[in-house]
């Protein structure tokens, strides 16, 4: 199986702190058999230059939001628009294999939200969530449904 490339955000840092551990357990799991993939990551900042990128990615996205309650009175994403604009950009979309959410749980409806609408924006799935730096757990989880999907995306 190929690397995992990931696209993420991290305004706060939970989102580069649980990146960062997930890229450590898969190299652990990698080296102990190298058909687990390793995880490459790639922050998207205010500053980074619009590429187009060559390889499938997944998207991990926190929740910043100004305002209603995402359904019935909006919202207004905050922080967070220099990722939505990177994957809108030069077709990167195309190559997104799905997105990864993490927040808050005491925001309710709100949790995950920025997550659900790159899913809708950008037609791809909502594959998993956390919240804000995640547990051992989660890394576990998710690294086991990226590879599923890497799999399925790839076949």
């Amino acid at each position: 199986m190929t690397d995992l490339n990931i696209l993420y955000i991290s305004i706060e840092g939970n989102t580069r702190s649980f990146l960062n551990r997930l890229a450590s357990y898969a190299e652990q799991h990698h080296i102990i058999d190298a058909a687990n993939p390793a995880v490459h990551l790639k922050e998207i900042t205010d500053q980074t230059l619009p590429t187009k990128e060559s390889a499938p990615f997944f998207v991990f996205v926190p929740t910043y939001l100004d305002g209603g309650n995402g359904f019935d009175s909006g919202f207004t994403e905050m922080m967070t628009n220099a990722l939505g604009e990177y994957i809108g950009q030069n077709d990167n979309s195309s190559q997104c294999m799905g997105v990864v959410g993490s927040g808050n749980k005491n925001f309710n409806e709100q949790y995950c939200l920025t997550a659900r609408k790159y899913s809708d924006e950008f037609k791809v799935p909502f594959l998993a969530d956390y919240e804000l730096r995640g547990t051992d757990r989660d890394i576990e989880r998710i690294y086991a449904i990226l590879k599923q999907r890497a799999a399925e995306f790839n076949a």
